[in-house]
């Protein structure tokens, strides 16, 4: 058996990967004009990161000094959410920077075909060259929304006989004897192991390289927007062997368990890959221990590939951006995975560092309390790329961030959540928070939750039952009813949330659905 080494991973084609979708973009792409000061935009994600997996944070056991140091010549957004916090809908926000009811899709249901308005399309109209690396989440896979080029981790998504994608295709090539899915674990489960083949072999360590080898090769005169996606820390927790090592004996933060959740301590059923069940502290610990190791190598590999832009002189001309989908229940509340109002699912890291090209004065390293959500993230990059007018850009119910940091927008009172049924009709949500108080309804059976973020951020204590909280629930009530209202009389009834015992999977703005 050769070896897989790191010099001959790289030599094989994971370059040709990069250079070819280079020369396909550049074929492709239509001439555009560039404005003056474009910075180029590094929009790097992960799959199910929690917001507190951070060391900027306040989270003292995770090792994450490269997403840090972005936080440190940065903004840390500390109250940022996906508002459909599972990963079909978070990508139509990414994609249409809409609002759920807007984008269409209220629960976990397959990206639209077409929107009005779409990220790598609206960049592409400004001039950018536009390729995204890793999961997309879309579907087809291949659909481009406007995109030069992807280069795909779609993770599980390999029974599909008509599609296979470029890691599996890589991966084959180079390692046609080895099993990629040699450690066992499901793409939902919440059992973690090291993983059993070479690092270098991981998605993680792909999707970065591929990265890298593009940012190395770029050498076209208007600026880029890359997307680098990574797969992980979304199970299976399956760092390399030294980063599980690394978290054996760490001080893991606990799981929370609240005042309200003896309802989920009966496992849902018997499988790896349960919604809720008390497995006891051992086994939330040992899957914090591979979803810890998960995150680190994923900060390992955007510190190399923040050495790269630096070493091309380009980290002063390129906005970069972090964010998550959404979190990971983690055994938080006897839940696991996500789609649920807690903050372990809802809220997701968010970090925004300008480069000195955009000449924008606001302090670095600031951590700011405005609440802010997936569907900022295009505006802000259409405010970047000097595109704030771009074609239906209108239909943007999102905000820049850059003018939040720049201290030239009003923060909006609260954000928005909500999720339709999903592994059960007591799994059916909608909610409201500023980052400092959170009001859930549950729609089955109406039951109301209330917590104070501020005082019990893990929202161990459940307000909404004790009277002298009563006003405090009835003014977040009211707020869920003003952003529901619209919406007429299957969400909103005699000035209360109304009960939503069926689903509701999708409103009548997802792309076609009026047509139907």
């Amino acid at each position: 058996m050769t070896p897989i080494t790191r010099r001959n991973f790289i030599g094989t084609s994971l370059g040709a990967f990069a250079g070819a979708a280079l020369q396909q973009g550049a074929t492709a792409a239509q001439p555009s004009p560039k404005a003056d000061g474009q910075p180029n935009i590094l929009f790097i994600m992960t799959d199910q990161q929690r917001g507190d997996s951070l060391g900027c944070d306040g989270n003292t056991a995770i090792h994450t000094p490269n997403l840090d140091r972005i936080a440190a010549e940065g903004t840390h957004f500390k109250h940022a959410y996906s508002s459909t916090p599972s990963c079909t809908p978070a990508r139509a926000a990414l994609l249409t920077g809409m609002d759920p009811w807007n984008h269409g899709m209220l629960g976990y249901y397959k990206v639209g075909d077409k929107y009005p308005i779409e990220m790598p399309q609206a960049l592409r109209d400004a001039g950018y060259y536009t390729l995204g690396i890793g999961k997309n989440h879309w579907h087809p896979q291949r659909h481009l929304h406007g995109f030069h080029n992807c280069i795909l981790d779609e993770s599980g998504r390999v029974q599909d006989p008509e599609f296979k994608s470029d890691y599996r295709a890589w991966f084959s090539s180079v390692a046609p004897h080895l099993d990629p899915d040699e450690t066992g674990i499901g793409w939902n489960e919440y059992r973690a192991s090291e993983y059993k083949l070479p690092e270098e072999l991981h998605p993680t360590f792909w999707t970065a390289e591929v990265a890298k080898n593009f940012i190395q090769n770029y050498r076209q005169d208007n600026p880029f927007f890359l997307k680098v996606s990574f797969a992980r820390p979304h199970s299976p927790y399956d760092p390399p062997q030294r980063w599980m090592d690394f978290y054996k004996d760490a001080d893991i933060p606990k799981r929370a368990l609240g005042d309200w959740c003896d309802r989920y301590a009966k496992r849902s059923d018997k499988s790896y890959n349960i919604w809720h069940g008390d497995l006891g502290e051992e086994q939330a610990r040992h899957s914090r221990q591979g979803y810890y190791g998960s995150v680190s190598f994923i900060d390992e590999q955007i510190g190399s590939i923040l050495e790269t832009l630096e070493a091309r002189g380009l980290t002063e001309n390129t906005l970069i951006i972090f964010c998550s989908d959404h979190g990971d229940m983690l055994g938080d509340h006897h839940m696991w995975r996500k789609t649920y109002a807690y903050e372990a699912s809802a809220r997701v890291p968010m970090l925004v560092r300008w480069p000195k090209s955009m000449g924008i004065t606001a302090q670095r390293g600031q951590a700011l309390d405005a609440p802010v959500e997936i569907r900022d993230i295009l505006p802000t990059c259409l405010d970047a790329a000097g595109a704030r007018d771009a074609k239906n850009a209108d239909k943007i119910t999102g905000m820049s961030m850059l003018d939040l940091i720049r201290g030239k927008a009003k923060a909006r009172p609260f954000i928005d959540l909500e999720h339709d049924v999903c592994y059960s009709k007591k799994n059916h949500w909608s909610s409201v928070t500023d980052g400092k108080t959170k009001y859930v309804f549950h729609a089955m059976d109406g039951e109301e939750q209330l917590f104070d973020l501020t005082q019990d951020p893990h929202e161990t204590k459940d307000l909404a039952g004790h009277t002298q909280h009563t006003k405090t629930l009835q003014q977040w009530r009211s707020n869920l009813v003003s952003y529901l209202e619209p919406r007429g009389g299957d969400w909103v009834t005699n000035n209360r949330p109304a009960l939503r015992p069926d689903s509701i999977l999708r409103s009548p703005n997802f792309p076609g659905l009026a047509e139907t």
